[in-house]
């Protein structure tokens, strides 16, 4: 059987002030991401998003509006990996400025293509900004990179 892991990330947008909250990652995925994790056993997609949120911003988020699913697939191990992306404007709470994923800060959303992104978070924004794509799609190995498709 071949491993299959689920992962999450959410957009949390202030209308307000043209802000997106993003996380300039230490441990894994190193750079400017929007925060998210992994789905736990028994966790529902959703709940998982909302507790990751929680767990590396300080803010309790409602409201998660789905905009797209990212789609890797190793052809060699037959390992499948999904990130299921969210996007919302309700939230509540007091920002945790910094955790052991790494700091978390505000930033104009005009803004985001000029910063020190992830890999492939470049590629990501247009889901997550203009509801451009609603999937990405990958193969990977050892051998070569990934190259997304996206549909």
């Amino acid at each position: 059987m071949s491993k299959v892991t689920l992962t999450n990330m959410c957009m949390v947008y202030n209308k307000e002030t043209n802000e997106v909250l993003v996380q300039e990652r230490v441990k894994s995925w190193k750079g400017i991401a929007f925060p998210g994790g992994h789905v736990e056993d028994g966790e529902s997609l959703i709940d998982s998003a909302i507790r990751e949120i929680r767990e590396e911003t300080g803010l309790i988020v409602s409201n998660l509006e789905p905009c797209g699913i990212i789609h890797w697939y190793n052809d060699e191990t037959g390992e499948k990996y999904f990130v299921f992306n969210y996007r919302t404007e309700v939230y509540s709470g007091e920002l945790v400025e910094q955790t052991d994923e790494g700091s978390v800060f505000w930033v104009n959303k005009s803004e985001l293509p000029s910063l020190q992104l992830s890999d492939g978070m470049r590629e990501r924004l247009p889901m997550f900004l203009d509801k451009k794509y609603s999937e990405g799609y990958g193969v990977w190995n050892k051998a070569q990179e990934s190259q997304m498709k996206w549909l």
